[in-house]
């Protein structure tokens, strides 16, 4: 199945845009052509292996995109100079699309996998993004530290996630993680935590962006 050019898809860039209006959100022309030309990149480029599945590369934008953009709608302001590493960054979300709205941010998408490191090299290369860094380690083995910001998506359970997270952080920088609500519904009492829920366009689960200091 040939899919048209992100640029190009009216539904999916009205669902995304629709997203971000709705959460107080409005994006610069310059950066939405960014995130298509992210979209297109991870659905088209094949040498680096399968990205993703063809279910999820017809909904790229309403789905991985908006998803990626979470922390950015809750927590993205008067972040300059921060540095903001992704554990198990796969094929670049959430970090591609967070650096791609908050340039004026440093990030590290960590990723022990080669063909998926070396696709987000391709990408950083393409988009021209200065303030992303592609480190080809696991998390713990990747020497970053005295972070502000450290985040996965989807990874593990909130528990082992932080647990992996905490050593790199900076003392008063935040753990971010999006998860199904449903994994993550007992935290909703842990006063450690703070827990934003969400929904995506046309899906019907509920979401949660999940925070934690490091005290």
């Amino acid at each position: 199945m040939t899919l048209m050019h992100y640029s190009e898809n009216e539904e999916q860039k009205n669902l995304l845009n629709h997203f971000l209006a709705s959460n107080g959100v409005e994006l610069s022309a310059e950066t939405l052509d960014k995130l298509y030309k992210f979209a297109d990149l991870v659905v088209d480029t094949k040498e680096y292996g399968n990205l993703i599945s063809e279910k999820d590369s017809q909904k790229f934008l309403s789905r991985h995109i908006a998803d990626s953009l979470v922390p950015y709608i809750y927590i993205g302001k008067d972040l300059k100079g921060k540095r903001w590493a992704d554990m198990g960054a796969g094929a670049g979300c959430p970090s591609f699309p967070l650096a791609i709205a908050m340039p004026e941010v440093q990030f590290y998408a960590v990723e022990p996998r080669n063909k998926r490191v070396q696709f987000m090299n391709f990408v950083k290369d393409q988009l021209h993004l200065d303030n992303m860094t592609v480190v080809g380690k696991r998390f713990e083995t990747s020497g970053l530290a005295y972070l502000d910001f450290v985040s996965c998506r989807a990874l593990s359970t909130f528990e082992n996630d932080w647990e992996r997270a905490q050593p790199g952080l900076a003392r008063g920088g935040q753990f971010v993680t999006l998860k199904s609500f449903n994994n993550i519904v007992h935290l909703e009492n842990d006063p450690a935590v703070h827990i934003y829920k969400y929904a995506l366009p046309q899906e019907e689960q509920e979401y949660a962006l999940v925070t934690r200091g490091n005290e």
